[in-house]
Formats: structure tokens, C-alpha cells, sequence
């Protein structure tokens, strides 16, 4: 009989959660205390939740491959039984498409605001939920076939290799070949000619064509991350060790490549993927040390995983639901009671409080957006 692995990886939940709550709000936070409170700290911090103009690395750059990294996780655990066990590969396949197809549409409608309708030319198709999707399923794709991880490995290695290449051997007009910047890239060239719609940034999309090859290395760290975490015949220590290891390793080898080919998440260049996924399985080390190997539980852990068991749903809720109308109902005469350079802080501040309260409610009641 094949042993399945039926532990439910808790670490993982709060680390999503953690995830999402600084784009859920507390970002927002950051940026007006910067403005409430104006100094030398405040404004630091603030700076430090602005995603990079072109090449370098702020921690907001880390927020969507992170997540990316952590949906990778959890798929040796949601259909790796379903590996073992046998089931047709093709059915698994055309889950793993369905649920990036469903991504991509309703990042479509995120772009839209809604269920608006605009002319093709002035939609934008490329999308944060459809870069995730995508590449997600992509990774799973090559996980259904080749579910042991040193095979994941040399996938990692060749998409990343094969993805570097394609600066040196695209030609963009009036450019030599191998430029990086955002004019004169062939990434950012290639969905000029081929992607439908508008670009995010006129001449470049961030969550473009090409760069699906990149992210897909993303999602299969997070794939040999989990398979790791997975793994019944190995110390929980040993993994925490392991993660430690690789996670320092592939940051130094990014710092190393960025001499070369810049750590850039516009283009999510190779080396940006290895940066992130270093710091994404640090991030997975500690986490999974302290709720899953010495079961720590409390108000920490309590509170981001009411975030992360309805990610979806909280994201996409702010083009549905207006938040700064519901806080301004409900916080808005508490306001008076401050200073008055105190009430926007005061409103953004309970947006968070009723989003959560919000997601809170819904986990009491076992409402989750599931795709």
C-alpha cells in the first residue's frame, strides 16, 4: 500500500497570511504613518514597501513571489497523494489548467474593476492572479510528471539558464543584443509585438509573456520546497537545516549573478527568482520550525492564517467592496476624539481591523474562496 501524507501543514496557512496582510492593509499603514508622523524612521520604512523602479530589490518586491513560492508549496501536498496513487495523469493536468484558466479570468476582472467592459486595445489581459496562475500551472504540469526533486532541480536550473539566454539571443531594433534596460530588453519587446491588450507600464508589462518561464522556476522552488517538507523518512530538523542552507545559498549565488544579469522583478529576471526563493525558504525554515516542529500556537499564528485560508477572496475584494466607506461609518466618529492630522491614519487603520474581522467571520463559518 503507498503511505500518503495526510499532516496538514499549518506553517504554511500563517505564512500566506503573513503574506497577504501587508498588501491587505498594513502596507497602507506604513505609508501614512510616513505621513502623519514625518521622519527619518517612518520614511525609511515607507521605502522600504515601494516595489523597485527597474533593477535592485525592496522587501515589497518580495510580497508576489513569495506567494507564488508558497502556492508551489502546498502542491505536493494537495495533489501528490493523487501523484502516488495513480490517478490519470491527464485529469490531473486539466485540473491544474482549470484552476490557472479561472486565475487568469479573474485577474482580468481585478484589472477591470470589476465586471466592466472596455474596448480589447485599452484591457489590459496580463495580471498578478494570471502571472500566478500561469506559472502555477505550468509547475504542476512538470510536478504530475516529474514529482522527485532532483529532477525539479535541473527544471529550475534550465528554465532559469534558458530564460537568461533569451536577453542575449532576442534582437530588439536600434538596441545591441543583451540590453537590459526597459526599452531595449527583448522581454519587454516581445509582449510589445505579442500580448494582447495594453501593458501595465506602456512599453513593458511586469507580469508579461516571456517572463512566465521565469516565474514557473518560482512556483518550482516552492514545488521542491514542499516535496522536502513532505518527505516522511527525513528529521523535521534536518529539513528546517536543509532550507537554511539552500535558501543562504541561492542568495548568495543571486548577488553573485547580479553582477551580470541584475536582480530586477519587472523583468523577473533569474536572478531576482533566485534571490526570492532564497529568501522565500528562509522565510519557510522559520515558519515551519516554530508552528509545525515545536507547535508553537497563539495569537500570531491565529491571526494570519484567518488571512491566509481566503487569500483570493481578500484580494479581489477590493474592487468589489468599499472598505474606506465602511471604516468611515464605523471609526469615523471616533476620529474626533484625536487630532485631527490623526483621522486618516485613524480610517486606514480600520479598514485592516474590519477586513480581518471580516475574514474572521467567514473562517468561523467555513466560507472559503476556493479556486
Amino acid at each position: 500500500m503507498t503511505q500518503t501524507y495526510t499532516k496538514r501543514l499549518h506553517s504554511l496557512d500563517v505564512l500566506r497570511g503573513f503574506d497577504m496582510f501587508w498588501i491587505m492593509g498594513a502596507e497602507d499603514i506604513i505609508h501614512q504613518s510616513a505621513e502623519t508622523f514625518p521622519n527619518s524612521i517612518t520614511k525609511s520604512l515607507a521605502g522600504f514597501f515601494i516595489h523597485s523602479n527597474w533593477n535592485g530589490f525592496t522587501v515589497y518586491d518580495l510580497i508576489f513571489p513569495l506567494f507564488l513560492f508558497i502556492a508551489g508549496v502546498a502542491a505536493p501536498f494537495s495533489i501528490g497523494n493523487d501523484v502516488k496513487e495513480g490517478i490519470n495523469r491527464s485529469e490531473l493536468v486539466w485540473r491544474a489548467l482549470k484552476r490557472g484558466g479561472i486565475l487568469v479570468i479573474l485577474g482580468i476582472i481585478y484589472n477591470l474593476h470589476g465586471f466592466r467592459f472596455l474596448p480589447f486595445a485599452e484591457t489590459r489581459f496580463a495580471s498578478v492572479l494570471g502571472h500566478i496562475g500561469i506559472a502555477w500551472a505550468l509547475a504542476t504540469i512538470i510536478f504530475i510528471y516529474v514529482s522527485n526533486l532532483k529532477n525539479i532541480i535541473y527544471f529550475i536550473v534550465g528554465l532559469l539558464a534558458f530564460y537568461w539566454v533569451i536577453f542575449y539571443i532576442g534582437h530588439v531594433p536600434d538596441f545591441n543584443a543583451g540590453d537590459l534596460t526597459k526599452e531595449g530588453n527583448f522581454v519587454s519587446y516581445f509582449d510589445r509585438q505579442f500580448l494582447p491588450g495594453k501593458l501595465h507600464g506602456i512599453i513593458h508589462d511586469p507580469e508579461g509573456l516571456l517572463s512566465k518561464i521565469a516565474a514557473t522556476a518560482t512556483a518550482l522552488i516552492g514545488i521542491g520546497t514542499g516535496i522536502l517538507l513532505k518527505t516522511l523518512s527525513m528529521d523535521s530538523l534536518k529539513k528546517v537545516k536543509i532550507l537554511v542552507l539552500v535558501g543562504f545559498g541561492l542568495i548568495l549565488f543571486s548577488l553573485l549573478w547580479n553582477l551580470v544579469l541584475p536582480i530586477n522583478k519587472n523583468l523577473w529576471s533569474s536572478s531576482f527568482v533566485c534571490f526570492t526563493g532564497g529568501l522565500s525558504m528562509l522565510l519557510m525554515a522559520v515558519f515551519y520550525y516554530l508552528i509545525d516542529v515545536k507547535g508553537y500556537k497563539g495569537i500570531f499564528t491565529s491571526f494570519f492564517s484567518v488571512i491566509g485560508v481566503n487569500s483570493i477572496f481578500i484580494y479581489l475584494s477590493d474592487k468589489f467592496i468599499n472598505w474606506q466607506f465602511t471604516s468611515n461609518a464605523i471609526f469615523g466618529g471616533i476620529t474626533t476624539l484625536f487630532e485631527k492630522h490623526l483621522t486618516s491614519l485613524i480610517i486606514i487603520i480600520g479598514v485592516l481591523a474590519i477586513k480581518w474581522a471580516f475574514l474572521w467571520f467567514l473562517n468561523k463559518k467555513k466560507i472559503y474562496l476556493k479556486v
